[in-house]
């Protein structure tokens, strides 16, 4: 049986992969500029004189990079929250996490203005933790434990109080057009210094990845965990500490991006089952596939004008999480 399903996960990992392909393709082909196959060879073997070379090593190259790893950072952090916290709404976005890296970022450039790109990314894992810390606090205060709603309703106070904060800090220190270029939730400008941050992502997937049979077991049921063996309390506090990493990066990467880290890891589990040995993997190949998919569709829609990739995000996540919400907060196909 676990031959069978290891095939089936297989072949559709395959299929992930050359669709993932695909959307890489139309995404350096089309914008607001439409290049050729053989504009893409010449730019990715660094041949001088075509006519395209400019905007596809120096603006579509780094922003497809970013777009695909932004969207793994979040649809595996997403899925990492959903399973240790066995709650469907949990999502980086959602839970005062990315707010928190804003507020982070804001207020390192105020107190920081020579900052260097690692501190504003220390920064923004800072404010994530801090955000992620409160949200959880004000959670889990009343006699009756932590739900589904009532994690989202603290989420929702907290990132906005965070989001204000980010705002407030901008506008006193007169650096708002700064943090405003950071935390739009696009990837407008994306350039191949800001693409210092994609290490650190890779290093957090990697680490998720080892991580990945202790978290089917935890997402299913502590108790047996812990006859088990696991040490849960630990095993938790280094899957945040994973969460804090991954969201923390896209943030200082991208901006503000809700959405991504609650849909992909439901879709993911409608395609390959709970088993979170299948869901890590296939989360970054959909969640980058989808980033990628978003942000052309944003280069495109309107072109040579931009539409903003956090509102084409939006567009499909708001009802898709009213969707969850009216079911109650139990997962996709139960």
């Amino acid at each position: 049986m676990n031959k069978i399903r290891s095939i089936a996960f297989s072949i559709k990992m395959i299929l992930a992969i050359f669709t993932l392909f695909l959307i890489l393709y139309f995404s350096i082909i089309y914008g607001a500029a439409n290049t050729s196959f053989q504009d893409i060879w010449q730019a990715a073997l660094g041949q001088h004189g075509g006519e395209y070379y400019a905007v596809l090593r120096e603006i579509r190259f780094p922003r497809v990079i970013a777009a695909f790893f932004v969207g793994s950072a979040l649809a595996v952090a997403g899925a990492i929250m959903q399973g240790v916290t066995r709650n469907p709404l949990a999502d980086p976005g959602l839970l005062g996490i990315t707010a928190g890296a804003n507020a982070g970022l804001a207020l390192t450039m105020a107190f920081l203005p020579s900052a260097s790109y690692y501190l504003i990314i220390i920064g923004c894992f800072t404010g994530a933790a801090v955000g992620m810390a409160i949200v959880y606090r004000i959670g889990t205060s009343t006699r009756d434990g932590l739900s589904p709603l009532k994690l989202v309703l603290a989420g929702a106070a907290v990132s906005a109080f965070l989001q204000a904060l980010a705002d407030g800090v901008g506008i006193v220190f007169h650096i708002s057009k700064d943090v405003s270029m950071w935390t739009a939730g696009g990837l407008i400008g994306t350039t191949w210094q800001a693409l210092l941050v994609v290490p650190i992502i890779a290093i957090g997937i990697v680490a998720s990845l080892c991580f990945s049979r202790q978290l089917t077991v935890l997402s299913l049921n502590e108790e047996v965990a812990v006859g088990l063996g696991q040490k849960t309390a630990t095993l938790k506090v280094i899957l945040m500490v994973l969460v804090v990493i991954l969201a923390g990066a896209a943030v200082a990467l991208v901006g503000n991006l809700a959405f991504v880290g609650l849909m992909i890891p439901h879709i993911v589990r409608g395609l390959v089952g709970t088993d979170y040995r299948y869901i890590l993997p296939m989360s970054i190949i959909v969640g980058g596939g989808f980033m990628m998919l978003a942000d052309l569709v944003g280069r495109t829609i309107n072109a040579p004008f931009e539409t903003p990739v956090i509102a084409v995000v939006s567009i499909i996540g708001l009802p898709f999480l009213l969707f969850l919400v009216r079911k109650g907060g139990r997962p996709l196909g139960s």
